[in-house]
């Protein structure tokens, strides 16, 4: 395990909700929300309305550059975000989860909870100098975020499509060049 699995579940999210920004946007109404929210389960306050939408969808290009900047960019990004949050720290646990931090408190809305999740995740990123994780797909068609949690740094895209479609490509290259 590279980070703990708040940290990695929070930093899956944040690059689940940047790439939902590329073509095709696959966060567009309630339904995506929702879809997000299963894979992501937050919790606390989830309002389900045109304005959180409108919201979690105002917040993706700052995750991604968040998510993509070197590390001395990600720690003023980090510090950005600190700064102009309202942080109530405490421990919680909860559904399976054992002991972690919530550093904002459960009512507040929730982009502003990913936010602050993910410059907690982030934290431990730059902490641990592992802003290698986190690139653009190798993909040439591609420009979503790849997020590598495995122990050998192995993962070059975003998806199983992209690496999927170029690997096929690979493989139709070897046997026009045979």
């Amino acid at each position: 395990m590279v980070f703990t699995d708040d940290t990695e579940d929070a930093l899956r999210a944040a690059v689940w909700l940047a790439n939902s920004a590329e073509e095709p946007d696959t966060l567009v109404d309630i339904d995506d929300e929702k879809t997000f929210l299963e894979v992501f389960p937050y919790t606390g306050r989830i309002d389900r309305d045109g304005v959180e939408l409108d919201d979690l969808r105002a917040l993706r290009p700052r995750l991604r550059a968040m998510l993509l900047a070197s590390r001395d960019e990600m720690a003023a990004h980090v510090n950005d975000a600190l700064a102009e949050l309202q942080l109530t720290p405490r421990l919680v646990r909860h559904d399976g989860a054992d002991w972690h931090l919530h550093a904002v408190h459960d009512e507040r809305p929730l982009a502003e909870r990913v936010l602050v999740e993910t410059v907690m995740a982030l934290i431990d990123v730059i902490r641990a100098d592992e802003g290698s994780r986190l690139t653009v797909c190798e993909d040439d068609t591609c420009q979503a975020i790849a997020l590598d949690l495995s122990r050998n740094r192995s993962k070059r895209y975003c998806s199983t499509t992209c690496a999927n479609r170029n690997a096929v490509a690979a493989y139709r290259a070897r046997r026009a060049h045979a």
